[in-house]
């Protein structure tokens, strides 16, 4: 209804009531019928200013602050174009670095630890992937293919399985093309191993160590391709890929083939299962590549105050066991299985206890872990007083079964930056452990840890 029938109308409702028109003078009704006229005036050029503005599309603004709202439009639209000129748009860039404090008992050592060449001091389970610093850098182009290049001096996977000097800096350089959808894609490079519960990185490994069987019985990465498939709550990677090695040697015509697939259950839990076929590089007979078996199952659970996480893993490797044959000298084959459980308690949003424990049996033919023989710094193989190396006597077919457990304290200062202290007691039931401080062995070792990790 606009003012001019709210008019009409007044005066035909006056006219309803001529006893009250009569009741009052001329003067009086033209003075009332004056000022409602002045009043619906008012009301019509209140319209027809909203009117003006709602079609000038300023919705209240003055010109001024009209004119300013479009500057800003074309300046934001100049900007949009220029980031996708310069290859931005869909760029993410973000980065972690961990700084630990070690303490070794066994191999009496005190100190910072922090970039330390895998060349220089091997791959330990009292150094793995501690004290790194890495670069992700990530670009989604427009049709979804995807990129990745991580970049991480000194303890690289690139760097482990590179050889021992040590010197590669890549972490994961792969790509992941879309085929039929987004669901469906290629993917290639060299991607880290994907088994386990345990993340490499050390803003999503609770505490500063990782567990046994990723340390000893996991791949560190494969060069290769394959196809990512995921399809409603599963998804699943299969690779057929050189496997710890960035080239074949000479005689090496048989990758492996590595596949994973996760369920996710919902938004507090799920598992996985990942398996391994194929021949790989043997580091205990190095004369050629030998045929390996993986396979495991892993799961977690993250609900309030708890997180809960396990695995359980197999593995075997030909022409790898630490101890030959007695008769013919041949190298026989070497297995494990093992497990690994892991439980977490915040006792506020920041603040969580963790607990983890460990174990590997590795008793058959004198040991032999992926990618070791016996090592008396990690505690692998038989009996070391035993001098099994040198010369094959009683005891010597048995290598030791491993355990660990490990405790700590995780405090998020903010959502940046964390402090991290653990205790871990590695135990095996054999001399394994060497005492670098008077050169006996021990069947157990101790490590205390503290790190801060700062991720972006």
């Amino acid at each position: 209804m606009n003012y001019r029938s709210m008019t009409a109308l007044a005066l035909a409702w006056a006219a309803c009531f001529p006893s009250l028109a009569r009741a009052q003078t001329n003067d009086e009704l033209l003075k009332e019928l004056r000022a409602l006229r002045d009043r619906v005036n008012q009301l019509e050029a209140k319209q027809k200013a909203i009117e003006v503005k709602g079609d000038s599309g300023q919705w209240g603004m003055t010109p001024a602050q009209s004119a300013e709202l479009g500057r800003l439009s074309v300046k934001t639209e100049g900007l949009e174009d220029s980031r996708e000129a310069s290859g931005f748009l869909g760029l993410k860039i973000s980065g972690q670095m961990q700084t630990a404090y070690i303490v070794n008992k066994a191999q009496d050592t005190a100190g910072f630890q922090f970039l330390d060449s895998v060349g220089d001091f091997g791959y330990n389970y009292f150094n793995s992937y501690i004290g790194i610093a890495f670069l992700d850098i990530q670009k989604e182009m427009e049709g979804g293919t995807k990129w990745r290049l991580t970049l991480q001096p000194q303890r690289s996977a690139g760097a482990l399985i590179g050889g021992v000097n040590g010197q590669s800096v890549v972490q994961e350089a792969s790509v992941s093309v879309p085929l039929t959808d987004l669901q469906t894609r290629f993917i290639a490079g060299q991607i880290p191993d994907w088994e386990g519960y345990e993340f490499m990185q050390p803003t999503q490994n609770k505490l500063i160590t990782h567990n046994l069987l990723f340390d000893f019985t996991m791949p560190s990465a494969y060069v290769g391709a394959g196809l990512e498939l995921a399809r409603g709550s599963w998804t699943t990677k299969a690779l057929l890929a050189n496997m710890n090695q960035n080239t074949a040697s000479p005689g090496d015509k048989a990758p492996v083939l590595a596949v994973r697939t996760d369920y996710y259950a919902g938004e507090f839990s799920g598992f996985g299962l990942a398996g391994v076929y194929g021949d790989a590089p043997n580091f205990v007979n190095p004369t050629a590549n030998t045929r390996v078996g993986l396979i495991e199952a892993d799961a977690y659970y993250a609900r309030g105050d708890w997180t809960l996480q396990g695995q359980l893993s197999y593995g075997m490797q030909k022409q790898a066991s630490i101890t030959p044959d007695p008769v013919t000298g041949a190298y026989r084959t070497a297995s494990w299985y093992g497990a690994s459980a892991l439980a977490g308690y915040k006792f506020n949003p920041r603040f969580q206890a963790i607990a983890r424990v460990d174990f590997i049996n590795n008793s058959r033919n004198g040991g032999g872990l992926l990618g070791y023989g016996a090592d008396a710094k990690n505690g692998i193989g038989p009996d070391a007083t035993l001098a099994c190396t040198t010369a094959y006597v009683s005891g010597c077919d048995r290598g030791a079964n491993r355990y660990a457990l490990a405790v700590g304290l995780n405090y998020e200062l903010n959502r940046y930056t964390a402090f991290k202290l653990e205790y871990r007691y590695d135990g095996a039931n054999q001399p394994v452990f060497e005492d670098v401080s008077d050169g006996s062995y021990r069947k157990n070792n101790s490590v205390f840890g503290a790190a801060v990790v700062v991720g972006f």
